[in-house]
């Protein structure tokens, strides 16, 4: 059962983002960067509170994802990484990004915060930040 409301045009959307942002993170980074936005829909929170749909989290600004800005953004999404995406939108979550809002590529080690959240993790080149359980129940 999914954990918020999509179309199969969005969840396209989703897997041609999650590709765009992690592809040479293989399937795994990809995952990772669906749980970043699924849990953007869902937070209701901090930078997310008019955010309540795949297509106003993907395509956010300011504060969005800067793939959407490229041109390997826009290439169709495969079927695998849409099996990827319905995966994230089913509910499924992994660390470091279980409950994280942000991630980043630094060029050296991850900061143990960065713009006021907590580090939870680095995956490959990407680190993972999540708010504290108390700013944001719905990601927890």
């Amino acid at each position: 059962m999914a954990v918020i409301a999509h179309n199969e045009a969005q969840i396209r959307e989703l897997a041609r983002l999650m590709r765009a942002e992690a592809e040479g993170e293989g399937q795994q980074g990809m995952l990772l960067v669906g749980n970043v936005g699924v849990n953007r829909v869902l937070a209701d929170c901090l930078d997310f509170t008019e955010i309540r749909t795949l297509p106003q989290m993907i395509y956010q600004s300011p504060g969005g994802f800067e793939a959407v800005q490229e041109s390997y953004f826009y290439q169709r999404a495969r079927e695998k990484d849409i099996r990827l995406a319905r995966r994230n939108v089913s509910g499924e979550r992994f660390n470091p990004g279980r409950n994280s809002l942000w991630f980043f590529m630094p060029d050296g080690p991850c900061p143990p915060q960065w713009f006021g959240q907590w580090n939870t993790g680095r995956f490959k080149s990407h680190c993972f930040y999540a708010p504290l359980a108390s700013e944001c129940p719905n990601v927890f």
